[in-house]
Order: C-alpha cells, then structure tokens, then sequence
C-alpha cells in the first residue's frame, strides 16, 4: 500500500498566493461595505456578518484538518494491526 506523507506540506508559492487572495478579497469587502451608499448601521450589519462568516470559515477549515488528520492516524493504526497479525501468521510454521 502506498505510504501517506507524515506531515504534507505545500509549496511556498501556494501558501503566498493563498495569503494574497485571502487578503484581497477581505479588502475589497470591506471596502465595498464602506463605500456603500447606506445608512450606517446598514454597514455595521454587513460588517459583522463579514466578520462571522470570516470566523466560522477559519473554524470550518480547521474541523476539516482536523478531521483528516485523525482519519489518517487511524488508517495508520489499522494498517499497522493488519501488518502485525500478517506478520504473526506465518503459513510456512
């Protein structure tokens, strides 16, 4: 079976690009929140589900992580059962 890279890591080039949309995109919302043509308290709501949705992506992102490390801790730990028990059982003995 092919082994799963301990720790993948991404290239340097993605993790700029990565940073440098996220950073774009926040900035054109909020400047788009701030210069539209609204009441201010308009603004504030839309700010603040700007905010919320920013926080619940970064939470989601990090479930997710989370999720697919402890799956692949737990192919690890099977497949290392499954080595063990064909190791012990030689058919030869």
């Amino acid at each position: 079976m092919k082994d799963l890279p301990a720790n993948p890591s991404h290239s340097h080039a993605w993790i700029i690009q990565t940073w440098i949309s996220f950073a774009i995109s926040t900035s054109a919302m909020a400047i788009g929140i701030l210069y539209l043509p609204v009441d201010g308290w308009i603004k504030g709501y839309l700010g603040m589900g700007m905010a919320f949705t920013l926080g619940s992506t970064i939470s989601l992102t990090k479930t997710v992580r989370d999720e697919h490390e402890a799956k692949r801790l737990l192919a690890k730990v099977d497949e290392a059962r499954v080595e063990k028990l064909l190791a012990e059982h030689h058919p030869l003995r």
